[in-house]
């Protein structure tokens, strides 16, 4: 064996592979630098749903909720925006009273997508803050909203009279995006249905 290894040639030293590391890091630091200077807003997370119909969803109604369970097929011909929440989750509390001065809008249906909550603890939530809610569908399991492309909450959908799913909010409503995104949105679709 040690006959072997002599006969090998000796490795060259490579002083150029020092400097892959630094290559590596100088284009990653560029493509961030890029992304951060382009002036898009990172606050904004596309979705592939939008300008689609929105996901075949029937889901069961939340026990003890005098409201209709979640059908898609209800959202035929109204403009519903689908608002996904959880009893447990604190940025659905702070929007939850936008929702509540939504629900007066006589021109929207809002469905609420319960997730992966307890039904006992869901309507002590709506006890205490309100019920914005014209239909309620539990997701217990989570995997409906798979379907809907959801992966936190709140997350919510502004689907159209013809089943179109027109705009997606990530995170808990504001003022300023109801002013700004939302209602926007709205009259546009109203708009365009002659509504």
């Amino acid at each position: 064996m040690s006959a072997n290894r002599a006969s090998e040639p000796a490795r060259q030293p490579r002083p150029w592979l020092v400097f892959v590391p630094l290559g590596l890091f100088l284009l990653l630091a560029a493509v961030f630098l890029t992304q951060l200077l382009s002036g898009r807003d990172t606050s904004v997370v596309p979705s592939a749903l939008i300008g689609r119909q929105a996901p075949a969803t029937s889901l069961p109604q939340l026990e003890g909720v005098d409201l209709p369970p979640l059908d898609s097929s209800d959202f035929a011909g109204k403009v519903t925006l689908v608002n996904v929440w959880a009893s447990w989750c604190a940025p659905c509390r702070a929007e939850h009273p936008l929702l509540m001065e939504l629900s007066g809008d006589d021109r929207i249906v809002i469905a609420g997508l319960n997730y992966k909550d307890q039904p006992a603890n869901a309507r002590r939530f709506l006890g205490e803050l309100g019920n914005p809610f014209d239909a309620i569908g539990v997701d217990s399991q989570g995997r409906d909203t798979i379907n809907w492309g959801v992966y936190g909450v709140p997350e919510s959908f502004l689907v159209g009279p013809d089943g179109i799913i027109v705009y997606k909010h990530v995170g808990p409503f504001t003022r300023h995006s109801v002013k700004t995104e939302l209602m926007p949105a709205i009259e546009k679709v109203l708009a365009a249905n002659g509504s």
